[in-house]
């Protein structure tokens, strides 16, 4: 399994959907790293990273907007979620 960085200085709000309007289950301390299972579509976001409506999913139900997570892509680096 690859680890993935989140965006130095910030904490990420870890959500139960692909959207900010998503119910925050959890939030990711700065120097934080993740798992990504697989991806999806979803709201737009402005982050550290560029704008994106890619969604990683880290764990059962909780997703993090690609644009707070260093994977060194812009587009998709794992399986579409189903």
């Amino acid at each position: 399994m690859h680890y993935y960085s989140i965006a130095p200085g910030h904490t990420l709000n870890v959500r139960s959907g692909p959207g900010t309007t998503y119910r925050i289950t959890r939030v990711l301390p700065e120097g934080s790293r993740v798992a990504i299972f697989c991806q999806r579509p979803g709201e737009t976001v402005s982050g550290p990273y560029g704008k994106t409506s890619v969604w990683d999913n880290i764990a059962n139900g909780e997703y993090v907007s690609d644009a707070y997570v260093k994977t060194g892509s812009d587009g998709y680096i794992a399986p579409r979620c189903t």
